[in-house]
């Protein structure tokens, strides 16, 4: 049993280092599909992405969430909600990529744990650990540095963070599975996608119609790109820790950094490396409180899994008699 449980965990690492490296690396696919615009290839990838899910779920056969979903209007309005929110993350992420900061995209998904900390403060009146206090406060002052080094405050990022953060709280709250939440969320988004796409056919600006059978399955494939990915999340979640989760969730930001410094030459100024250097200062902080956390976590209960037997000993004979 400790065998397959050592082999479970083996393929959940795998499964989670394909998803976040898919993430990571898909600033590469995105310029391939010009020279259709950011709106297009969001429109692509709505329409092709409930496909996907569609067929896989079909071959599963698993339908049933989606008729207790339509029975409970409150689930399905936060599926639209998450559906509006991805739907802008997606657009402005899409665009930062094909407009060349792919450098300020991966900010974005640096600060995420910041600006979901800050929420779940804000919003769920959580409490937090000194360490974790220390870190949003360093996160912010990385803003502020950004703020000065750009000229202006790093939008892309904040939206990015911000859209991100809120679609995690509300897929909290809404429960459903990776590949069911992606289905509703695209059945969603759907007929307006669509409609967008047959309205830019009707007046002959579609790349899709215009730009040969090659690009064309390349904007098909958008389905599978923004599919696979979350069905390697899914693998991954279900046999590793969340705290091992936590760590790979960095490799992501990582390869787009360096693709946007290395790949894309974009400029890295003083100033801006600066508040990138804060902003992993404030996740070196996070991340050794959350293993601390962790570590406490485990002995406590190894300790109460210790007391348990020599409990249950002592009670025997008295409920015996």
């Amino acid at each position: 049993m400790a065998e397959i449980s050592r082999g479970e965990r083996r393929k959940g690492l795998a499964n989670g280092f394909a998803a976040y490296g898919m993430w990571g690396l898909v600033p590469l696919f995105w310029p391939l599909l010009k020279p259709a615009g950011a709106l297009e290839i969001l429109a692509h990838r709505m329409v092709w992405s409930l496909v996907f899910v569609a067929v896989a779920l079909a071959f599963v056969r698993r339908w049933a969430w989606a008729g207790e979903l339509l029975r409970q209007p409150r689930r399905l309005a936060l599926v639209t909600v998450a559906a509006a929110v991805i739907t802008v993350n997606w657009g402005v992420y899409i665009w930062a990529v094909n407009s060349g900061h792919v450098v300020e995209a991966s900010l974005g998904y640096f600060i995420n744990p910041l600006v979901t900390i800050a929420m779940g403060v804000l919003l769920l009146k959580e409490r937090l650990r000194p360490a974790q206090w220390t870190a949003v406060g360093v996160g912010f002052a990385a803003v502020v540095v950004l703020t000065v080094g750009y000229g202006q405050p790093p939008w892309i990022s904040l939206v990015l963070a911000f859209s991100f953060a809120t679609y995690g709280l509300v897929k909290k709250k809404v429960n459903l599975g990776g590949v069911e939440s992606l289905a509703a969320e695209t059945a969603i988004q759907f007929l307006p996608a669509l409609g967008y796409l047959l309205w830019l056919a009707g007046h002959g600006e579609s790349s899709f119609v215009n730009d040969g059978a090659g690009h064309a399955a390349l904007l098909a494939s958008t389905g599978i790109v923004t599919a696979l990915p979350l069905v390697c999340f899914g693998a991954a979640a279900i046999r590793v820790p969340l705290s091992t989760l936590g760590l790979l969730q960095y490799l992501a930001p990582v390869f787009q950094f360096l693709l946007g410094i290395l790949y894309f030459h974009e400029a890295m100024p003083a100033e801006r490396w600066a508040g990138f250097a804060l902003v992993w200062v404030a996740l070196a902080l996070l991340t050794w409180d959350a293993l601390r956390t962790a570590r406490r976590s485990a002995r406590a209960l190894a300790a109460a899994a210790a007391a348990r037997p020599v409990t249950v000993a002592a009670e025997t004979p008295t409920s015996q008699v």
